[in-house]
């Protein structure tokens, strides 16, 4: 992904109004993102623990999208998996984000949902950039650019439900 500015993010929006866009908390370490290595910016807001936000370069534009999710109340011992980049976490690691559709849908109280690494790090699970907490990455027979394809096609799937 290329490095994005402040204005970018806040225009790519497709969820929200432009009100909701030009209040949201956009992250303050543009500058030092990992750009190369990410398929696409998430970030979780500071100042509301319910809300994260997505942005990813597609069709030679920047789609944004604002999600909710609730925290997991699950037990120690269970694990949950990425629906995107297939990586298991333990407790709370991955979430069902809820995203309010675009256009009259979402106007009428449609949304769609993903389970996703909480953290949104997600590309940088696949390739090996960053390690769950006690989780682990399954043991694949695919190279690391059929992954990465797989984790974009993915993620292409749930934006095109949101647009829809």
């Amino acid at each position: 992904m290329k490095p994005q500015t402040e204005q970018d993010i806040r225009t790519s929006f497709i969820n929200c109004s432009k009100g909701e866009a030009k209040r949201l908390a956009v992250p303050r370490d543009l500058a030092e993102r990992p750009w190369d290595d990410l398929d696409f910016l998430g970030w979780r807001d500071p100042g509301a623990p319910d809300r994260s936000y997505l942005v990813v370069e597609r069709d030679g534009r920047l789609v944004g999208v604002s999600m909710r999710f609730q925290a997991a109340q699950r037990g120690f011992l269970h694990r949950s998996m990425c629906s995107l980049c297939l990586t298991t976490h333990p407790r709370g690691g991955v979430s069902l984000m809820t995203a309010r559709k675009a256009g009259p849908a979402g106007r009428e109280g449609n949304s769609v949902g993903v389970y996703m690494c909480t953290d949104l790090a997600c590309s940088l699970y696949v390739r090996g950039k960053k390690v769950p907490e006690s989780g682990s990455r399954l043991d694949e027979s695919l190279t690391l650019a059929a992954q990465i394809e797989r984790t974009r096609g993915h993620l292409a799937a749930f934006l095109d439900k949101v647009h829809a």
